[in-house]
């Protein structure tokens, strides 16, 4: 009941901002989005399905050569046959719940060829059922933030990106819902399993390693952080059945959720000083309610997921498998 209550307070809060209807109030005054990407190398993940795929197509469209990135060959495929512009798509498959393939991608050839502008660390999934991974991680906890940052700290740490690059996190509205934790989200009990919460812990997350690494790397690369609003994209269809059902009618569509992707990219606004997360080409605060302010120090969750991927680096080689816990 109180969980329940809980989820009435935030989409009613959120609804008239998240929604097609605030795209649509914000977008009146907004210029045409039509910037120049010729010359620019694009690393985009989760490349073939919702978000992904219309930010990795845009790019294209706009003159951008665009490595996308995902798990499925024939999408990959699929993807590439229907780029149209002055650009094209390079498909590179990998599947980004595993930290070797993910680490693997930073010497991949296709990658390492040219310098890096944008990476679009896109890819993200909720998962209902507890899913243990070959490497011994929870599949949503590598997808959505180890993968992110082996990805990005590999690709700087070898030098692939290119001058004046910049990394657009993609994050999530559902982060406003939780404070930023440590222990329950890096080692989540499978007795006691929440997606959505793990979801919204990995989202806001992301948000605390964006000013971490913009502190740390001085823009070289500058690293933004946004988050689409509510999208009816296939992963919504799949997790969050009841939630779609309700809202179908004023979800946004793949291509107004990657507006704000193609935006940062064309425009390049300076990183806040004060952090925030970017929402319709807009700066937002980074909480909405008082309780998310009490959460980790963010050079703890830093030092917390150096140690996990070192030990996932270590003892995480010929697992047995994936298992599912429900």
């Amino acid at each position: 009941m109180i969980r329940t209550l809980g989820s009435l307070v935030f989409y009613t809060r959120f609804l008239r901002s998240f929604s097609a209807l605030g795209f649509r109030r914000r977008a009146r005054d907004w210029r045409p989005l039509a910037p120049d990407l010729s010359g620019q190398r694009w690393v985009v993940t989760g490349a073939t399905g919702g978000i992904g795929r219309a930010t990795a197509l845009a790019a294209c469209r706009f003159g951008a050569e665009v490595i996308a990135i995902a798990r499925s060959d024939d999408k990959l495929d699929t993807l590439r046959a229907e780029a149209e512009g002055a650009g094209r798509i390079r498909p590179l498959r990998a599947d980004l719940s595993l930290l070797r393939e993910v680490r693997a991608l930073v010497d991949d050839p296709t990658v390492a060829e040219g310098g890096i502008d944008v990476l679009v660390d896109n890819v993200g999934v909720l998962l209902n059922d507890f899913w243990i991974t070959e490497e011994n991680l929870e599949c949503s906890l590598a997808t959505n933030l180890l993968g992110h940052v082996v990805l990005a700290e590999g690709l700087r740490d070898a030098g692939r990106f290119g001058d004046d690059a910049l990394v657009i996190e993609v994050s999530s509205g559902g982060m406003y819902g939780t404070p930023l934790t440590i222990e329950p989200m890096l080692a989540p009990d499978p007795d006691d399993w929440d997606g959505m919460a793990a979801y919204a812990m990995h989202k806001r997350a992301q948000v605390a390693l964006t000013r971490a690494w913009n502190e740390r790397w001085q823009g070289a690369p500058t690293v933004q952080v946004m988050h689409p609003g509510w999208v009816d994209t296939e992963g919504v269809k799949t997790a969050l059945p009841g939630f779609r059902a309700a809202l179908k009618k004023v979800l946004r569509n793949a291509d107004q959720g990657a507006d704000t992707i193609l935006w940062l990219a064309a425009e390049r606004p300076p990183i806040p000083a004060e952090g925030g997360i970017w929402l319709d080409r807009e700066l937002q605060p980074e909480h909405e309610f008082g309780f998310t302010r009490d959460g980790a120090d963010v050079d703890e969750l830093n030092a917390a997921v150096k140690a996990l991927l070192d030990d996932a680096g270590k003892g995480a080689r010929g697992e047995s498998g994936d298992r599912r816990v429900r």
